[in-house]
């Protein structure tokens, strides 16, 4: 299933990192902050509890995370991309300073097992090199009966509406964007990205094969994107 260049990806998502926000607000009509706010109500993080964020990028839900918790301490962001983590720590050094940003992979995190009581993935399961890996490193990180909640796109299998409409949408209104800031080639991915990432249901299996005790996907944005929603 290793489908993903890591170090392409990297070097994607380093490329992007100064646009990334403003882009995504745009593509989103600002609505994936309502997303991302949806995937805490779900989890329901509570002060004191250790929480991870994986796949980062330029820490909007570590953020997120930290306001919700109404502190930011117990939070580690970490990614590859080490140009989004600088727009991370710059971001979050006057409010939430106490983010710990580390640049890592989220398939080989190195660190200790056991520790997280709950982890967070915004768009960044679709672009790791084997799920199942992600899903496994994910599952020995949490505390015994720690949660997780991986937002991403939704996948469609066999034609559908809403899988035409994500791919007008994606062809015909995110790729030309982009290309407005010189960044077309890089959020075309996108729509390749999501070829061969799995169904809600097949994510459900993977995550039971990879240990996890119950897995459950809830769609949002009318069926858009989805949430993956997991207990250790």
């Amino acid at each position: 299933m290793r489908h993903h260049n890591t170090k392409s990806i990297e070097e994607l998502f380093n490329s992007i990192s100064s646009k990334y926000d403003f882009l995504n607000d745009i593509f989103s009509f600002g609505l994936h902050r309502l997303w991302k706010r949806r995937l805490l109500d779900i989890l329901k993080p509570t002060f004191g509890e250790k929480w991870i964020d994986l796949c980062c990028g330029t820490g909007d839900m570590s953020i997120l995370l930290a306001r919700y918790m109404n502190s930011s301490e117990n939070i580690i962001g970490m990614d590859s991309a080490s140009k989004a983590l600088l727009v991370a720590k710059e971001r979050s050094k006057q409010n939430y300073s106490s983010i710990e940003w580390i640049n890592g992979d989220a398939l080989k995190t190195n660190l200790p097992s056991d520790q997280f009581d709950g982890l967070l993935m915004a768009y960044g399961l679709r672009n790791l090199a084997s799920y199942y890996e992600g899903l496994r490193e994910a599952f020995r990180i949490l505390k015994p009966g720690g949660r997780a909640g991986i937002l991403d796109f939704r996948s469609f299998e066999g034609p559908s509406i809403q899988g035409l409409f994500q791919k007008v949408f994606l062809s015909l209104y995110v790729v030309p964007i982009s290309s407005l800031f010189g960044l077309g080639k890089e959020y075309s991915y996108i729509k390749k990205s999501l070829v061969k990432f799995p169904s809600g249901e097949k994510q459900i299996h993977l995550a039971l094969s990879a240990g996890f005790k119950k897995a459950k996907y809830q769609k949002l944005a009318n069926g858009q994107m989805g949430v993956l929603v997991l207990e250790a």
